[in-house]
Protein backbone atom coordinates (compact mmCIF):
# COMPACT_ATOMS: atom_id res chain seq x y z
CA UNK A 1 0.00 0.00 0.00
CA UNK A 2 2.89 2.26 -0.52
CA UNK A 3 1.54 3.82 -3.80
CA UNK A 4 -1.74 4.81 -5.00
CA UNK A 5 -2.68 2.28 -7.13
CA UNK A 6 -5.69 0.80 -8.80
CA UNK A 7 -5.24 -2.80 -10.47
CA UNK A 8 -8.01 -5.17 -11.59
CA UNK A 9 -6.75 -8.28 -9.81
CA UNK A 10 -6.20 -11.05 -12.43
CA UNK A 11 -5.63 -14.62 -13.41
CA UNK A 12 -1.63 -13.02 -13.44
CA UNK A 13 -1.49 -11.04 -10.30
CA UNK A 14 -3.05 -8.59 -7.93
CA UNK A 15 -2.88 -4.88 -7.28
CA UNK A 16 -4.51 -1.53 -5.92
CA UNK A 17 -5.21 2.32 -6.12
CA UNK A 18 -5.94 5.20 -8.26
CA UNK A 19 -4.33 8.13 -11.29
CA UNK A 20 -5.76 11.13 -12.86
CA UNK A 21 -4.53 12.49 -15.96
CA UNK A 22 -3.24 15.96 -16.59
CA UNK A 23 -5.55 19.02 -18.29
CA UNK A 24 -4.32 19.41 -22.29
CA UNK A 25 -5.26 22.37 -23.88
CA UNK A 26 -5.62 22.13 -27.45
CA UNK A 27 -7.97 23.19 -30.29
CA UNK A 28 -11.75 22.05 -30.07
CA UNK A 29 -13.18 19.58 -32.81
CA UNK A 30 -16.26 20.59 -32.81
CA UNK A 31 -18.66 23.91 -32.92
CA UNK A 32 -18.68 26.98 -30.70
CA UNK A 33 -21.56 25.89 -29.42
CA UNK A 34 -20.32 22.79 -28.01
CA UNK A 35 -17.07 24.30 -26.72
CA UNK A 36 -19.31 26.82 -24.92
CA UNK A 37 -21.62 24.54 -23.08
CA UNK A 38 -18.46 22.55 -22.20
CA UNK A 39 -16.89 25.26 -20.72
CA UNK A 40 -20.37 26.31 -19.05
CA UNK A 41 -20.88 22.48 -17.83
CA UNK A 42 -16.98 22.68 -16.37
CA UNK A 43 -17.20 25.95 -14.62
CA UNK A 44 -20.72 24.74 -12.98
CA UNK A 45 -18.50 21.72 -11.36
CA UNK A 46 -15.58 24.18 -10.55
CA UNK A 47 -13.32 21.48 -12.51
CA UNK A 48 -11.64 21.98 -16.18
CA UNK A 49 -12.97 19.81 -18.89
CA UNK A 50 -10.09 17.68 -20.96
CA UNK A 51 -9.89 19.37 -24.26
CA UNK A 52 -9.85 16.96 -27.24
CA UNK A 53 -7.21 17.86 -30.19
CA UNK A 54 -6.56 18.93 -33.38
CA UNK A 55 -8.04 16.33 -35.73
CA UNK A 56 -5.18 16.94 -38.05
CA UNK A 57 -1.94 15.12 -37.32
CA UNK A 58 0.97 17.63 -36.57
CA UNK A 59 3.67 17.22 -39.37
CA UNK A 60 6.55 16.36 -36.83
CA UNK A 61 4.22 13.34 -35.90
CA UNK A 62 3.26 12.47 -39.17
CA UNK A 63 6.25 9.91 -39.27
CA UNK A 64 5.00 8.01 -35.57
CA UNK A 65 1.37 7.51 -37.15
CA UNK A 66 2.55 6.45 -41.00
CA UNK A 67 4.64 3.30 -39.29
CA UNK A 68 3.63 -0.20 -40.07
CA UNK A 69 4.30 -3.28 -37.36
CA UNK A 70 6.79 -5.41 -38.36
CA UNK A 71 5.41 -8.82 -36.78
CA UNK A 72 7.41 -11.60 -35.09
CA UNK A 73 6.49 -14.60 -33.61
CA UNK A 74 6.65 -13.83 -29.25
CA UNK A 75 7.30 -17.21 -28.15
CA UNK A 76 4.07 -17.81 -27.02
CA UNK A 77 1.74 -20.11 -29.61
CA UNK A 78 -0.54 -17.90 -31.57
CA UNK A 79 0.88 -14.35 -30.36
CA UNK A 80 2.84 -12.45 -32.51
CA UNK A 81 4.52 -9.26 -31.12
CA UNK A 82 6.29 -5.90 -32.62
CA UNK A 83 7.83 -2.72 -31.64
CA UNK A 84 6.51 0.71 -32.36
CA UNK A 85 7.97 4.18 -31.84
CA UNK A 86 6.12 7.32 -30.22
CA UNK A 87 7.81 10.37 -29.40
CA UNK A 88 9.20 10.89 -25.67
CA UNK A 89 7.77 14.42 -25.40
CA UNK A 90 4.72 15.11 -27.50
CA UNK A 91 5.84 18.76 -27.18
CA UNK A 92 8.85 18.53 -28.90
CA UNK A 93 8.78 15.24 -31.00
CA UNK A 94 12.36 15.84 -32.00
CA UNK A 95 13.60 14.95 -28.12
CA UNK A 96 13.87 11.55 -28.78
CA UNK A 97 11.77 8.70 -29.01
CA UNK A 98 10.53 5.60 -26.96
CA UNK A 99 9.48 2.24 -27.98
CA UNK A 100 6.20 0.68 -27.26
CA UNK A 101 5.95 -3.05 -27.25
CA UNK A 102 2.40 -4.13 -29.36
CA UNK A 103 1.09 -8.11 -29.03
CA UNK A 104 -1.78 -9.28 -31.31
CA UNK A 105 -3.56 -12.46 -31.27
CA UNK A 106 -5.17 -12.36 -34.37
CA UNK A 107 -9.12 -12.80 -35.49
CA UNK A 108 -10.17 -16.54 -35.50
CA UNK A 109 -12.98 -16.24 -36.95
CA UNK A 110 -15.76 -17.31 -38.63
CA UNK A 111 -17.63 -13.85 -39.29
CA UNK A 112 -16.46 -10.30 -40.47
CA UNK A 113 -13.39 -9.19 -38.88
CA UNK A 114 -14.57 -5.86 -36.74
CA UNK A 115 -10.71 -4.74 -36.15
CA UNK A 116 -8.67 -4.62 -33.18
CA UNK A 117 -10.33 -5.10 -29.76
CA UNK A 118 -6.93 -2.84 -27.32
CA UNK A 119 -7.11 -4.35 -23.96
CA UNK A 120 -6.02 -3.02 -20.52
CA UNK A 121 -5.93 -4.33 -17.75
CA UNK A 122 -5.51 -1.44 -15.22
CA UNK A 123 -2.61 -0.49 -12.44
CA UNK A 124 -0.91 1.83 -13.83
CA UNK A 125 1.73 -0.65 -13.77
CA UNK A 126 0.11 -3.87 -14.97
CA UNK A 127 1.40 -5.56 -18.14
CA UNK A 128 -1.23 -5.28 -20.52
CA UNK A 129 1.09 -7.76 -23.06
CA UNK A 130 1.15 -10.87 -20.23
CA UNK A 131 -3.00 -9.72 -19.54
CA UNK A 132 -3.56 -10.61 -23.69
CA UNK A 133 -1.29 -13.52 -23.12
CA UNK A 134 -2.08 -15.11 -20.11
CA UNK A 135 -5.74 -14.55 -20.12
CA UNK A 136 -7.69 -11.94 -22.89
CA UNK A 137 -6.01 -13.57 -25.66
CA UNK A 138 -7.76 -16.82 -24.77
CA UNK A 139 -9.94 -16.17 -22.57
CA UNK A 140 -12.41 -13.84 -23.48
CA UNK A 141 -15.60 -14.97 -25.13
CA UNK A 142 -15.38 -16.92 -28.13
CA UNK A 143 -17.83 -14.38 -30.21
CA UNK A 144 -15.40 -11.97 -29.24
CA UNK A 145 -12.14 -13.30 -30.33
CA UNK A 146 -13.75 -14.47 -33.50
CA UNK A 147 -14.14 -10.90 -35.01
CA UNK A 148 -11.20 -8.94 -33.34
CA UNK A 149 -7.31 -9.28 -33.81
CA UNK A 150 -6.90 -9.05 -29.59
CA UNK A 151 -3.95 -6.21 -29.19
CA UNK A 152 -2.11 -5.38 -26.65
CA UNK A 153 0.66 -2.63 -25.83
CA UNK A 154 2.37 -1.71 -22.58
CA UNK A 155 2.59 1.83 -21.52
CA UNK A 156 5.12 4.08 -21.46
CA UNK A 157 7.42 2.70 -18.63
CA UNK A 158 5.60 -0.11 -18.08
CA UNK A 159 7.09 -3.89 -18.71
CA UNK A 160 8.16 -4.37 -22.40
CA UNK A 161 8.01 -0.31 -23.12
CA UNK A 162 11.17 1.20 -21.26
CA UNK A 163 10.46 0.12 -17.61
CA UNK A 164 11.20 2.58 -14.96
CA UNK A 165 12.92 0.66 -12.41
CA UNK A 166 12.96 2.00 -8.68
CA UNK A 167 14.75 -0.32 -6.15
CA UNK A 168 16.17 -3.71 -6.77
CA UNK A 169 14.88 -7.17 -4.85
CA UNK A 170 16.31 -6.81 -1.08
CA UNK A 171 15.28 -3.68 -1.27
CA UNK A 172 11.73 -3.90 -2.02
CA UNK A 173 12.12 -6.61 0.39
CA UNK A 174 12.89 -4.16 2.70
CA UNK A 175 10.79 -1.15 1.16
CA UNK A 176 7.60 -3.27 1.32
CA UNK A 177 8.26 -4.50 4.90
CA UNK A 178 8.45 -1.11 6.47
CA UNK A 179 5.92 0.35 9.23
CA UNK A 180 3.23 2.13 6.92
CA UNK A 181 1.71 3.10 10.29
CA UNK A 182 4.00 4.77 12.42
CA UNK A 183 3.11 5.07 16.33
CA UNK A 184 5.49 7.79 16.44
CA UNK A 185 8.18 10.83 15.13
CA UNK A 186 10.88 8.19 14.61
CA UNK A 187 9.07 5.59 12.85
CA UNK A 188 7.26 8.15 10.93
CA UNK A 189 10.82 9.46 10.11
CA UNK A 190 11.86 5.73 8.52
CA UNK A 191 8.16 5.99 6.42
CA UNK A 192 9.77 9.12 5.07
CA UNK A 193 13.07 7.77 4.38
CA UNK A 194 11.50 4.84 2.74
CA UNK A 195 9.54 6.93 0.44
CA UNK A 196 12.69 9.12 -0.16
CA UNK A 197 15.00 6.42 -1.30
CA UNK A 198 12.15 4.88 -3.41
CA UNK A 199 11.81 7.78 -5.21
CA UNK A 200 15.58 8.80 -5.79
CA UNK A 201 16.00 4.95 -7.06
CA UNK A 202 13.29 5.81 -9.49
CA UNK A 203 14.65 9.41 -10.60
CA UNK A 204 18.02 7.82 -10.99
CA UNK A 205 17.01 5.17 -13.34
CA UNK A 206 15.04 7.25 -15.94
CA UNK A 207 15.45 10.67 -15.10
CA UNK A 208 14.02 11.63 -18.63
CA UNK A 209 11.44 9.36 -19.12
CA UNK A 210 10.08 9.82 -15.37
CA UNK A 211 8.84 13.35 -16.96
CA UNK A 212 6.62 11.35 -19.53
CA UNK A 213 4.63 8.79 -18.19
CA UNK A 214 1.48 10.47 -17.96
CA UNK A 215 -1.86 8.75 -18.78
CA UNK A 216 -2.06 11.89 -21.84
CA UNK A 217 0.80 10.89 -23.40
CA UNK A 218 0.03 7.13 -23.09
CA UNK A 219 -3.42 7.85 -24.59
CA UNK A 220 -1.61 9.44 -27.18
CA UNK A 221 0.45 6.68 -27.61
CA UNK A 222 -2.71 4.16 -28.47
CA UNK A 223 -3.48 6.22 -31.15
CA UNK A 224 0.00 5.72 -33.19
CA UNK A 225 -0.97 2.10 -32.15
CA UNK A 226 -4.78 2.61 -33.69
CA UNK A 227 -3.36 4.16 -36.56
CA UNK A 228 -0.24 1.71 -37.03
CA UNK A 229 -2.95 -1.38 -36.86
CA UNK A 230 -4.70 0.41 -39.65
CA UNK A 231 -8.01 1.27 -37.75
CA UNK A 232 -9.96 4.34 -38.28
CA UNK A 233 -11.53 3.97 -34.73
CA UNK A 234 -9.87 2.83 -31.70
CA UNK A 235 -11.96 -0.16 -29.75
CA UNK A 236 -11.16 -0.89 -26.43
CA UNK A 237 -11.75 -2.64 -23.06
CA UNK A 238 -10.60 -1.36 -20.21
CA UNK A 239 -10.43 -2.15 -16.72
CA UNK A 240 -10.30 -0.25 -13.32
CA UNK A 241 -7.02 2.76 -13.89
CA UNK A 242 -7.49 1.04 -17.96
CA UNK A 243 -10.67 3.04 -17.44
CA UNK A 244 -9.12 6.29 -17.35
CA UNK A 245 -6.48 5.71 -19.89
CA UNK A 246 -9.33 4.69 -22.37
CA UNK A 247 -11.84 7.43 -21.49
CA UNK A 248 -8.75 9.81 -22.07
CA UNK A 249 -8.28 8.53 -25.15
CA UNK A 250 -12.05 9.67 -25.68
CA UNK A 251 -11.70 13.05 -24.62
CA UNK A 252 -8.49 13.43 -26.83
CA UNK A 253 -9.93 11.93 -29.60
CA UNK A 254 -13.69 11.68 -29.49
CA UNK A 255 -13.90 11.22 -33.38
CA UNK A 256 -12.09 8.28 -33.49
CA UNK A 257 -13.35 6.62 -30.45
CA UNK A 258 -15.13 3.12 -31.33
CA UNK A 259 -16.90 0.56 -28.83
CA UNK A 260 -15.09 2.10 -25.46
CA UNK A 261 -15.90 -0.17 -22.46
CA UNK A 262 -14.67 0.96 -18.84
CA UNK A 263 -15.16 -1.92 -16.27
CA UNK A 264 -14.49 -0.61 -12.67
CA UNK A 265 -14.36 3.16 -13.47
CA UNK A 266 -12.31 6.01 -11.75
CA UNK A 267 -13.58 9.38 -11.81
CA UNK A 268 -10.79 11.78 -13.01
CA UNK A 269 -12.22 14.80 -11.42
CA UNK A 270 -11.22 13.96 -7.80
CA UNK A 271 -8.00 15.17 -5.91
CA UNK A 272 -5.79 12.46 -4.69
CA UNK A 273 -6.97 13.10 -1.84
CA UNK A 274 -10.21 12.55 -2.42
CA UNK A 275 -9.53 9.56 -4.04
CA UNK A 276 -7.68 8.38 -1.29
CA UNK A 277 -10.00 8.93 0.86
CA UNK A 278 -12.71 7.39 -1.50
CA UNK A 279 -11.23 4.57 -1.65
CA UNK A 280 -10.28 3.87 1.41
CA UNK A 281 -13.98 3.97 2.26
CA UNK A 282 -14.52 1.57 -1.01
CA UNK A 283 -12.47 -1.15 0.81
CA UNK A 284 -14.34 -0.48 4.15
CA UNK A 285 -17.67 -1.42 2.42
CA UNK A 286 -15.46 -4.66 0.72
CA UNK A 287 -14.52 -5.66 4.43
CA UNK A 288 -18.05 -5.28 5.63
CA UNK A 289 -18.75 -7.72 2.90
CA UNK A 290 -16.06 -9.95 3.53
CA UNK A 291 -16.94 -9.83 7.07
CA UNK A 292 -20.70 -11.03 7.10
CA UNK A 293 -19.58 -13.90 4.69
CA UNK A 294 -16.54 -14.89 7.48
CA UNK A 295 -18.22 -15.19 10.60
CA UNK A 296 -21.11 -17.38 8.78
CA UNK A 297 -18.16 -20.16 8.26
CA UNK A 298 -16.65 -22.71 10.75
CA UNK A 299 -13.36 -21.46 9.54
CA UNK A 300 -13.87 -17.98 10.64
CA UNK A 301 -11.14 -16.10 12.82
CA UNK A 302 -12.19 -13.42 13.19
CA UNK A 303 -15.44 -14.33 15.20
CA UNK A 304 -18.96 -16.48 14.98
CA UNK A 305 -22.28 -15.75 13.94
CA UNK A 306 -22.65 -13.12 16.95
CA UNK A 307 -19.99 -11.39 15.32
CA UNK A 308 -20.78 -8.07 14.01
CA UNK A 309 -18.82 -6.71 11.39
CA UNK A 310 -17.50 -3.92 13.57
CA UNK A 311 -16.17 -6.79 15.91
CA UNK A 312 -14.47 -8.33 13.43
CA UNK A 313 -13.14 -5.25 12.60
CA UNK A 314 -11.90 -4.84 15.51
CA UNK A 315 -10.28 -8.18 16.04
CA UNK A 316 -8.29 -8.03 13.08
CA UNK A 317 -6.67 -4.30 13.92
CA UNK A 318 -5.77 -6.47 16.62
CA UNK A 319 -4.22 -8.97 14.69
CA UNK A 320 -2.50 -6.37 13.13
CA UNK A 321 -1.25 -4.71 16.12
CA UNK A 322 0.02 -7.74 17.84
CA UNK A 323 2.19 -8.26 14.66
CA UNK A 324 3.72 -5.08 14.55
CA UNK A 325 4.90 -5.65 18.20
CA UNK A 326 6.22 -9.18 17.11
CA UNK A 327 6.36 -10.35 13.38
CA UNK A 328 5.38 -14.26 12.77
CA UNK A 329 7.77 -16.64 11.12
CA UNK A 330 6.28 -17.89 7.40
CA UNK A 331 9.35 -20.18 6.80
CA UNK A 332 10.16 -17.71 3.49
CA UNK A 333 13.66 -18.69 2.23
CA UNK A 334 14.98 -15.16 2.24
CA UNK A 335 14.46 -14.81 6.29
CA UNK A 336 11.21 -12.87 5.84
CA UNK A 337 8.61 -12.53 8.21
CA UNK A 338 5.07 -11.15 8.69
CA UNK A 339 4.98 -7.46 9.43
CA UNK A 340 1.92 -5.40 10.13
CA UNK A 341 2.54 -4.01 6.64
CA UNK A 342 2.79 -7.12 4.75
CA UNK A 343 -0.05 -8.63 6.55
CA UNK A 344 -2.26 -5.98 5.91
CA UNK A 345 -1.52 -6.33 1.98
CA UNK A 346 -2.37 -9.68 2.35
CA UNK A 347 -6.00 -9.17 3.49
CA UNK A 348 -6.18 -5.92 1.15
CA UNK A 349 -5.28 -8.63 -1.66
CA UNK A 350 -8.02 -10.63 -0.98
CA UNK A 351 -10.73 -8.28 -0.83
CA UNK A 352 -10.62 -8.00 -5.39
CA UNK A 353 -12.70 -10.81 -5.42
CA UNK A 354 -14.88 -12.70 -3.45
CA UNK A 355 -13.32 -15.86 -5.09
CA UNK A 356 -10.55 -15.55 -2.53
CA UNK A 357 -12.09 -14.90 0.34
CA UNK A 358 -11.84 -18.72 1.32
CA UNK A 359 -8.31 -18.46 1.38
CA UNK A 360 -8.00 -15.30 3.18
CA UNK A 361 -9.93 -17.47 6.01
CA UNK A 362 -7.41 -19.60 5.88
CA UNK A 363 -4.30 -17.89 5.98
CA UNK A 364 -5.91 -15.62 8.70
CA UNK A 365 -6.42 -18.74 10.56
CA UNK A 366 -2.97 -19.72 9.91
CA UNK A 367 -1.22 -16.64 11.46
CA UNK A 368 -3.63 -15.79 14.25
CA UNK A 369 -4.04 -19.53 15.26
CA UNK A 370 -1.09 -21.41 14.26
CA UNK A 371 1.68 -18.76 14.21
CA UNK A 372 2.23 -19.60 10.69
CA UNK A 373 2.09 -16.05 8.27
CA UNK A 374 3.08 -17.98 5.11
CA UNK A 375 -0.53 -17.64 3.40
CA UNK A 376 -0.64 -13.45 4.30
CA UNK A 377 2.91 -13.26 2.98
CA UNK A 378 1.79 -14.95 -0.20
CA UNK A 379 -1.03 -12.91 -0.54
CA UNK A 380 0.60 -10.21 -0.16
CA UNK A 381 3.82 -11.11 -2.38
CA UNK A 382 1.07 -11.75 -5.86
CA UNK A 383 -0.10 -7.81 -4.70
CA UNK A 384 3.41 -6.87 -5.16
CA UNK A 385 4.31 -9.07 -8.36
CA UNK A 386 7.18 -10.57 -5.76
CA UNK A 387 8.10 -13.81 -7.96
CA UNK A 388 9.99 -17.18 -6.10
CA UNK A 389 13.60 -15.62 -6.25
CA UNK A 390 12.39 -12.18 -5.04
CA UNK A 391 12.46 -9.96 -8.08
CA UNK A 392 9.99 -7.75 -8.29
CA UNK A 393 8.27 -6.63 -11.57
CA UNK A 394 8.39 -3.15 -12.37
CA UNK A 395 4.51 -2.77 -11.55
CA UNK A 396 5.06 -0.68 -8.01
CA UNK A 397 7.26 1.31 -9.86
CA UNK A 398 5.60 2.35 -13.18
CA UNK A 399 2.53 2.93 -10.94
CA UNK A 400 4.39 5.56 -8.42
CA UNK A 401 5.74 7.10 -11.59
CA UNK A 402 2.65 7.46 -13.46
CA UNK A 403 0.52 8.28 -10.31
CA UNK A 404 2.95 10.82 -9.15
CA UNK A 405 2.88 12.98 -12.46
CA UNK A 406 -0.57 12.76 -13.35
CA UNK A 407 -1.96 14.50 -9.74
CA UNK A 408 -0.49 16.77 -6.99
CA UNK A 409 0.46 15.09 -3.99
CA UNK A 410 -2.37 14.64 -1.64
CA UNK A 411 0.04 15.73 1.11
CA UNK A 412 2.78 17.99 1.37
CA UNK A 413 4.20 16.36 5.07
CA UNK A 414 3.65 13.87 7.90
CA UNK A 415 1.95 16.68 9.46
CA UNK A 416 -0.57 16.60 7.07
CA UNK A 417 -1.19 13.29 7.31
CA UNK A 418 -1.44 13.13 10.99
CA UNK A 419 -4.31 15.67 10.82
CA UNK A 420 -6.32 14.14 8.37
CA UNK A 421 -6.32 10.34 10.05
CA UNK A 422 -10.04 10.89 11.86
CA UNK A 423 -11.09 11.76 8.13
CA UNK A 424 -9.43 8.54 6.95
CA UNK A 425 -10.36 6.21 10.08
CA UNK A 426 -13.63 7.57 9.83
CA UNK A 427 -13.77 6.07 6.20
CA UNK A 428 -12.55 2.49 7.26
CA UNK A 429 -11.48 1.81 11.42
CA UNK A 430 -9.61 -0.85 9.64
CA UNK A 431 -7.46 0.23 6.91
CA UNK A 432 -7.87 3.88 7.34
CA UNK A 433 -4.73 4.78 8.74
CA UNK A 434 -2.50 2.98 6.65
CA UNK A 435 -3.97 4.30 3.80
CA UNK A 436 -3.66 8.06 4.85
CA UNK A 437 0.32 7.37 5.32
CA UNK A 438 0.54 5.88 2.18
CA UNK A 439 -0.75 8.41 0.44
CA UNK A 440 2.36 10.46 1.13
CA UNK A 441 4.67 9.02 -0.92
CA UNK A 442 4.48 10.83 -3.88
CA UNK A 443 5.32 14.31 -1.87
CA UNK A 444 8.90 13.38 -2.45
CA UNK A 445 8.84 12.27 -6.18
CA UNK A 446 11.68 13.75 -7.82
CA UNK A 447 9.32 15.38 -11.23
CA UNK A 448 6.61 17.55 -10.31
CA UNK A 449 3.05 16.80 -11.51
CA UNK A 450 2.03 17.85 -14.25
CA UNK A 451 -1.82 17.04 -14.06
CA UNK A 452 -4.91 18.11 -11.88
CA UNK A 453 -8.57 16.96 -11.47
CA UNK A 454 -10.42 17.23 -14.73
CA UNK A 455 -13.80 15.93 -16.08
CA UNK A 456 -14.09 14.17 -19.46
CA UNK A 457 -16.83 14.56 -21.40
CA UNK A 458 -15.82 13.40 -24.74
CA UNK A 459 -18.34 15.46 -26.83
CA UNK A 460 -19.20 13.43 -30.12
CA UNK A 461 -18.05 10.29 -28.86
CA UNK A 462 -20.00 6.71 -30.25
CA UNK A 463 -21.51 5.26 -27.12
CA UNK A 464 -19.00 4.37 -24.59
CA UNK A 465 -19.95 1.84 -21.99
CA UNK A 466 -19.09 2.49 -17.84
CA UNK A 467 -19.57 -0.64 -15.93
CA UNK A 468 -19.69 0.07 -11.77
CA UNK A 469 -19.88 -2.84 -9.21
CA UNK A 470 -21.48 -1.89 -6.30
CA UNK A 471 -19.14 -3.05 -3.69
CA UNK A 472 -16.07 -2.91 -5.64
CA UNK A 473 -13.17 -2.49 -3.10
CA UNK A 474 -10.85 -0.34 -5.31
CA UNK A 475 -13.01 1.33 -7.59
CA UNK A 476 -16.04 2.49 -5.67
CA UNK A 477 -19.13 2.24 -7.15
CA UNK A 478 -19.54 6.65 -6.78
CA UNK A 479 -17.08 6.66 -9.64
CA UNK A 480 -18.45 4.73 -12.38
CA UNK A 481 -21.44 6.88 -11.50
CA UNK A 482 -19.15 9.76 -11.73
CA UNK A 483 -17.30 9.19 -14.85
CA UNK A 484 -20.81 8.13 -16.81
CA UNK A 485 -22.45 11.57 -15.68
CA UNK A 486 -19.42 13.16 -16.89
CA UNK A 487 -19.12 11.25 -20.91
CA UNK A 488 -21.88 12.55 -23.32
CA UNK A 489 -22.70 9.63 -24.57
CA UNK A 490 -21.93 6.99 -21.87
CA UNK A 491 -24.06 4.27 -20.80
CA UNK A 492 -23.87 3.07 -16.96
CA UNK A 493 -23.89 -0.27 -17.08
CA UNK A 494 -24.22 -1.86 -13.13
CA UNK A 495 -23.60 -5.12 -11.20
CA UNK A 496 -24.85 -5.25 -7.80
CA UNK A 497 -22.22 -7.75 -6.12
CA UNK A 498 -18.75 -8.12 -4.71
CA UNK A 499 -15.32 -8.09 -6.19
CA UNK A 500 -13.00 -5.37 -8.58
CA UNK A 501 -14.47 -5.05 -11.79
CA UNK A 502 -17.42 -7.24 -13.63
CA UNK A 503 -16.96 -8.54 -17.48
CA UNK A 504 -15.74 -12.20 -17.57
CA UNK A 505 -16.22 -12.50 -13.51
CA UNK A 506 -19.03 -14.57 -13.44
CA UNK A 507 -22.49 -12.26 -15.08
CA UNK A 508 -24.12 -13.68 -17.37
CA UNK A 509 -25.77 -10.69 -17.66
CA UNK A 510 -23.00 -8.26 -17.93
CA UNK A 511 -20.91 -10.43 -19.98
CA UNK A 512 -23.88 -10.91 -22.84
CA UNK A 513 -24.82 -6.84 -22.28
CA UNK A 514 -21.12 -6.33 -22.97
CA UNK A 515 -20.36 -8.99 -25.86
CA UNK A 516 -23.58 -7.47 -27.94
CA UNK A 517 -22.05 -4.34 -27.74
CA UNK A 518 -18.64 -5.64 -28.93
CA UNK A 519 -19.57 -7.38 -31.76
CA UNK A 520 -22.84 -6.00 -32.84
CA UNK A 521 -22.19 -2.25 -31.87
CA UNK A 522 -25.42 -1.62 -29.75
CA UNK A 523 -24.91 -0.65 -26.19
CA UNK A 524 -26.70 -2.01 -23.45
CA UNK A 525 -29.74 0.83 -22.25
CA UNK A 526 -28.51 3.14 -19.89
CA UNK A 527 -29.18 2.29 -15.88
CA UNK A 528 -29.11 -1.40 -16.85
CA UNK A 529 -28.75 -3.45 -13.95
CA UNK A 530 -27.07 -7.22 -13.41
CA UNK A 531 -26.86 -9.20 -10.67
Amino acid sequence: MHTRRILRRTRTGATLLAAVALLVSGCSSGNATSSASSASAAAKEGTAVLAPLPRSTPEALTPYYEQKPVWRDCGVPGFQCATLKAPLDYADPSAGDIRLAVSRKKAEGPGERLGSLLVNPGGPGASAIDYLQAYAGIGYPKEVRARYDMVAVDPRGVARSEPVECLDGPEMDAYTQTDFTPDDEKEGDTLVAAYRKFAEGCGADAPKLLRHVSTIEAARDMDIVRAALGDEKLNYVGASYGTLLGATYAGLFPDRTGRLVLDGALDPSLSARQLNIEQTAGFETAFTAFAKDCVRQSDCPLGDRNTSPEEAGRNLKEFFAKTDAQPIPTGDADGRELTESLATIGVIAAMYDEGAWPLLRKALTAAMKENDGSGLLALSDSYYERDADGEYANLMFANAAVNCLDLPPAFDSPDQVRDALPDFEKASPVFGEGFAWSALNCTYWPVAATGEPQRIEAEGAAPIVVVGTTRDPATPYRWAQALAGQLASARLLTYEGDGHTAYGRGSGCIDSAINTYLVEGTPPPDGKRCS
